[in-house]
C-alpha cells in the first residue's frame, strides 16, 4: 500500500510561516498538507517542496445550520464561492466540521436544517470536482451538537445526499472515545471516505473508574481529554492501524492520511510539535508505505 501521508498544521509550526511549514513537512517525509485556507501563497509554498494538498478547511459550516433562513441562505452562497475558489487553485477536498452556531441545537433539528442547505452545496461541489469530508468530532460538551459523528447520523445523511462528493473524514480517534467500532464503520461507510485523519485515543482506565464516560467534574487530568480518554498520536492509543490500512486498501482508497496532532505529550513548543509529527509519521509509514 502506498498512501500519501500529510498533516494538519499545529499552531507552533504554523506560526513559523508557510515556507517553514512546507519544508518541515517535506523533511518529515510527508506528501501533502491540510491547509486552513488555499491561497496562491500556500499553493506556491507547497509546490516549492513538491507537496500536494490534503484538505482545505471550510469556513461557513455553523451558519449552514442556522435557524435563521436568510443567514443559512447566505452561508450556502458563501460555501459555493469557497468551493469554486479552492477548485480554481487545485484543491479537491473540503474539510467540514458540522457544529451549529447554536451549540444547544438538538441534532435532530440540525439534521432538518442540513437537508435544506446541503443539497445545493454538494451539487456545486460535484460541478467543481470537489469532495466534502465531514469531521467526526462530536463537538463541545455538554451538548455534543455536531452532525455526522455517529453511524446513525451518517446513514441518515448519506440517504439524504447519495452523492460521493459528500462523505467522511474518517478519524478513528473520535470513534474510540465514543465507543463506536471503528473497523465496522469502515465496512459500512468505507465507500464514503474522502479523507483520513491519523490520530489515536487512549482509554484511561483509572479515570474511567473515577468519572465513567461523563466529562470530569473538576477538569480533565490531561490536555486533549474530557476525563476517561485522551487523544494521542497514532501508535500511542487503542487503534489498530494495520487493520485500518488493510481495509482501506481493500476499498481502493486513493486519498491521504493526515496527522492531526492533538497529544499533550507533543504540545506547547515548536520542538514538541516537530517530535510529535515525526513520531506519528514513522508509525503510520509502517502500514501505509
Amino acid at each position: 500500500m502506498n498512501v500519501k501521508l500529510g498533516m494538519r498544521i499545529p499552531p507552533k509550526i504554523g506560526a513559523e510561516g508557510m515556507e517553514f511549514t512546507a519544508k518541515l513537512a517535506k523533511q518529515a517525509g510527508l506528501d501533502v498538507l491540510d491547509l486552513p485556507r488555499l491561497t496562491p501563497e500556500w499553493k506556491a509554498a507547497c509546490e516549492a517542496e513538491g507537496l500536494g494538498f490534503g484538505t482545505i478547511d471550510a469556513h461557513y459550516t455553523g451558519q449552514l445550520l442556522s435557524r435563521d433562513d436568510a443567514r443559512r441562505a447566505n452561508a450556502v452562497e458563501s460555501a459555493k464561492k469557497e468551493i469554486s475558489d479552492i477548485a480554481a487553485l487545485g484543491g479537491r477536498v473540503l474539510f467540514m466540521c458540522l457544529v451549529p452556531e447554536d451549540h444547544t441545537l438538538p441534532r435532530k433539528e440540525g439534521f432538518e436544517l442540513f437537508k435544506d442547505s446541503f443539497p445545493e452545496v454538494v451539487k456545486h461541489a460535484e460541478q467543481q470536482g470537489v469532495y466534502i469530508a465531514i469531521e467526526g468530532w462530536p463537538g463541545p460538551a455538554p451538548h455534543y451538537p455536531t452532525l455526522g459523528c455517529t453511524p446513525e447520523m451518517w446513514r441518515a445523511m448519506f440517504n439524504a445526499i447519495p452523492s460521493r462528493h459528500f462523505g467522511l473524514n474518517y478519524d478513528p480517534s473520535h470513534m474510540v472515545r465514543l465507543g463506536i467500532d471503528y473497523i465496522r464503520a469502515l465496512g459500512e461507510f468505507g465507500e464514503r471516505i474522502n479523507h483520513v485523519h491519523g490520530k489515536d485515543t487512549e482509554i484511561l482506565h483509572d479515570e474511567l473508574y473515577e468519572c465513567g464516560v461523563l466529562e470530569a467534574t473538576f477538569g480533565a487530568k490531561y490536555g486533549f481529554s474530557e476525563g476517561s480518554w485522551r487523544y494521542t498520536i497514532p501508535g500511542h492509543g487503542e487503534v489498530d492501524w494495520g487493520k485500518v490500512a488493510v481495509r482501506l486498501e481493500r476499498l481502493g482508497y486513493q486519498g491521504a492520511v493526515s496527522i492531526e496532532l492533538e497529544d499533550h505529550r507533543f504540545w506547547g513548543s515548536l520542538e514538541a510539535e516537530k517530535q510529535g509529527i515525526e513520531t506519528a509519521a514513522r508509525h503510520l509509514e509502517k502500514y501505509f508505505k
